[in-house]
């Protein structure tokens, strides 16, 4: 077996330049084909010394330990060939009894649009609202995609650094930048294709009618993305009935999945999620195919209505993509787990104009709602993992393994943690990522 590979050290350092100038960026570009291109072109990829959860210990009812054990993993074609006994002898790359989990996915993110690779800039006092940024935007987004590709790549790399080798991205689709924005995400999407894989949204980001975006939404609805956005309907764009049924529409017609921002709080914000409710029992294709992000409007309800709207959310298969938000209530995740809602998690804004907090680690999310919500014990914290990795664990709630089986996709991170638990509770130090079988540091 032969790999050609890079240390997580050199991979963050040579992702790390400073992009001011178009000049700059199109030098960095050139220089990061030697390291990233195709890290692994070898079809097999074995890994020995890999530590993986086996059980849990109990004490009576209660989880007190995560139990371990070292392994051979073999990968082929980009997909787990064979979980071995371990041979810390045998032909293989050392994993140095790191623990594997599965590869962390960021599900509400922008990576058409960021500050990163330029020089520090907070956000502006003046932008206040939703329509303050739409204005904003304007007047900047012309300059922003002169150089959107090569920091669209390098923000990627900063995802893959912690551990991240997949995302749902919402791509601006709007007068200002046309197409531009979708065709330059795509292209940088294309040059990180071994390494990284984006399911992307058609983001109606400056409203559908408030800057008569129709048009170009539906010729996006034609290209290749995967979910149609929308943006708080009332506040936005003057009424929830006639944005929704845009939305909805556009994605039946086109085999597409619904992804909305909704910002809103109050009674338009939850009208507006009790409207797509009722859409999507209308056209239950789009089950398991529709999520609402952020959702605020369901940090502010009784107990009752919240078990109620959880509980029809649940029915219609309607998931909730949220960045688990510090200020203000809390979002109810538990109740959401309760009645069967997917819940997925995202750094939505990473240095930009819109926000400069998040840091590209979406296992940090995962440990902010453990402590949001009280997650302290072994068992807890091993569950709520989940947030981080597109809700796959590595034993099932009876402490039985169910990750890695022979033919899942070879998507994997290597951490300094001795469990699930642990990784959460310290935001665990990512060691290496393999995607599709491709090492990619």
């Amino acid at each position: 077996m032969t790999a050609q590979s890079i240390s997580r050290k050199d991979f963050i350092r040579n992702s790390s330049i400073l992009l001011a100038s178009t000049c700059v960026l199109n030098s960095a570009q050139a220089m990061e084909g030697e390291h990233t291109t195709e890290i692994f072109a070898g079809k097999t990829l074995i890994l020995k010394n890999v530590m993986l959860e086996t059980g849990f210990t109990y004490d009576q009812d209660d989880v007190i330990k995560t139990n371990t054990a070292l392994f051979t993993i073999e990968i082929e074609e980009g997909k787990i060939k064979s979980v071995l006994p371990n041979n810390p002898k045998g032909k293989g790359i050392d994993a140095k009894g790191f623990l594997m989990l599965p590869a962390f996915r960021d599900m509400h993110i922008h990576l058409d649009k960021t500050y990163y690779g330029l020089p520090w800039q907070a956000h502006l006092k003046k932008n206040k609202s939703v329509k303050d940024m739409i204005a904003f935007e304007q007047q900047i987004i012309p300059e922003l995609l002169k150089t959107s590709v090569p920091r669209s790549e390098k923000l990627i790399e900063l995802l893959q650094s912690y551990g991240t080798s997949y995302a749902r991205s919402h791509v601006n689709i709007e007068l200002t930048s046309g197409l531009k924005s979708l065709k330059h995400l795509e292209t940088a999407l294309q040059n990180k294709k071994s390494s990284f894989q984006a399911e992307l949204v058609a983001f109606p980001q400056h409203g559908i009618y408030y800057t008569k975006s129709e048009e170009l939404m539906k010729e996006a609805a034609k290209m290749d993305i995967d979910f149609i956005g929308g943006l708080d309907p009332f506040s936005i764009d003057g009424g929830i009935e006639k944005h929704m049924d845009f939305v909805v529409q556009l994605a039946l017609d086109n085999g597409k999945g619904i992804d909305i921002h909704l910002h809103e709080g109050g009674e338009s914000g939850l009208k507006t999620i009790e409207y797509l409710i009722a859409k999507v029992m209308e056209n239950p294709v789009l089950k398991g195919k529709t999520y609402v992000s952020h959702a605020f409007a369901l940090r502010y309800l009784d107990k009752n209505k919240t078990e109620e709207i959880a509980e029809k959310l649940g029915l219609a298969k309607i998931g909730i993509a949220s960045t688990i938000p510090l200020s203000g209530n809390p979002m109810p995740i538990p109740t959401l787990y309760k009645h069967g809602v997917e819940v997925v998690a995202g750094n939505d804004c990473i240095v930009d104009h819109w926000s400069t907090f998040g840091t590209g680690s979406i296992l940090q999310k995962a440990n902010i709602a453990a402590q949001i919500y009280g997650y302290r014990t072994e068992f807890d914290l091993s569950r709520i993992l989940k947030l981080a990795t597109g809700n796959i664990v590595p034993l099932d709630d009876k402490g039985n393994r169910q990750w890695p089986n022979v033919g899942d996709q070879a998507n994997v991170v290597l951490v300094d943690a001795s469990c699930s638990a642990e990784a959460v509770s310290r935001v665990s130090p990512v060691k290496s990522l393999i995607h599709d079988g491709n090492l990619v540091f």
